[in-house]
C-alpha cells in the first residue's frame, strides 16, 4: 500500500476541484483549492522524498504548459493524464511522463472501444499504460463514467471488467467521483470490490479525510490498493492530513 501524490492542473495552476462540477455547459465550478506555488514545486517535493507513480491530471484545455513543466521536473517519476490519445501518448512520454492515463479516449457509445485500446496499448506498450476507471455509484453498482466525469459508460465496475482490461495495461486509477474532492468519507463498498480483486496494481482515489479513512482502505483493500489524497492533505489546504506525515509512512520501502 504507497501513497500516490497528485497534481490536478485547471487552467495552467494546480487546483484541488469537487468531482463531477467540471464541465463544458456552463455549471458551477466547485473549487476548493488553488496553489500559489508552480507545479514543478510540487513534482519537486515528490521527487525529494521519491514518491514515485504520482499522477498529473489535466482537467480539461491550457494545461499543456503546466504538465510538461511538472514533467521536466521529474523525468520518469511521474504518470501524465487528460486528453491523452494514440496520437499525442508517445509525445507524453518524451516530455518525462513514466505513464499515460487514459479513460475517454478509450470509451465510444458506452462501452470499451477495444481496437483504440488495442491500438493504443500496442503504441506505448502494456507496460507504460494505466487506465483511469473512475466510476459514479448507481444503487449497488459503480459504472465507468468518461468526459469530465459527466457521461455515463455501460461498463460497470466488477472483477469481469478489471480482468478483461488487464491485459492491456499495468495499472488502474480509480476515482470515486462522487466523493472526490468533498473530503466526506471513502466509497468503502468500491474499495471492498477492488480489494478483492487479485490483479495489477489498483490505485483508489476519493474522499479521504483521515487517517482512519486510510486505514479502512488498508483493510478493506486487502493491504495492496494504493491511495491517493487530495483536499484533505495540508499541502492543499487541508487541516486533516499532513503530507510529510504520508509521505514517511507510506514513502518508498514504507506501508
Amino acid at each position: 500500500m504507497r501513497f500516490r501524490p497528485c497534481i490536478d492542473l485547471h487552467e495552467g495552476v494546480v487546483k484541488q476541484i469537487v468531482g463531477g462540477t467540471l464541465s463544458d455547459d456552463g455549471g458551477e465550478l466547485q473549487t476548493r483549492f488553488t496553489a500559489e506555488r508552480p507545479p514543478r514545486w510540487f513534482a519537486g517535493l515528490y521527487r525529494a522524498d521519491g514518491l514515485r507513480g504520482g499522477h498529473v491530471i489535466q482537467l480539461g484545455p491550457g494545461n499543456e504548459a503546466a504538465a510538461r513543466e511538472a514533467l521536466g521536473a521529474w523525468p520518469g517519476g511521474l504518470q501524465l493524464g487528460g486528453g491523452v490519445t494514440s496520437d499525442n501518448a508517445d509525445g507524453w512520454l518524451e516530455a518525462g511522463a513514466s505513464h499515460v492515463i487514459v479513460t475517454s479516449w478509450v470509451f465510444h457509445g458506452g462501452r470499451v472501444d477495444k481496437d483504440r485500446l488495442r491500438r493504443l496499448s500496442e503504441a506505448v506498450g502494456p507496460e507504460r499504460l494505466v487506465l483511469d476507471l473512475s466510476c459514479r455509484r448507481v444503487g449497488d453498482d459503480y459504472f465507468v463514467v468518461t468526459d469530465r466525469w459527466q457521461r455515463f459508460t455501460d461498463e460497470r465496475i466488477s472483477p469481469r471488467l478489471l480482468d478483461r482490461l488487464s491485459a492491456y495495461c499495468c495499472e488502474f486509477l480509480i476515482h470515486a467521483v462522487d466523493v472526490e474532492g468533498r473530503c466526506s468519507g471513502i466509497e468503502a463498498p468500491l474499495v471492498a470490490l477492488l480489494g478483492s480483486w487479485d490483479g495489477i496494481p489498483v490505485t483508489y482515489a476519493g474522499g479521504i479525510r483521515s487517517m482512519e479513512d486510510i486505514e479502512s482502505i488498508r483493510d478493506l483493500g486487502s493491504d495492496r490498493i494504493d491511495f491517493t489524497v487530495g483536499s484533505a492533505l495540508d499541502i492543499f489546504g487541508g487541516t486533516e492530513l499532513a503530507y510529510g506525515s504520508l509521505a514517511e509512512r507510506f514513502g518508498p520501502g514504507q506501508g
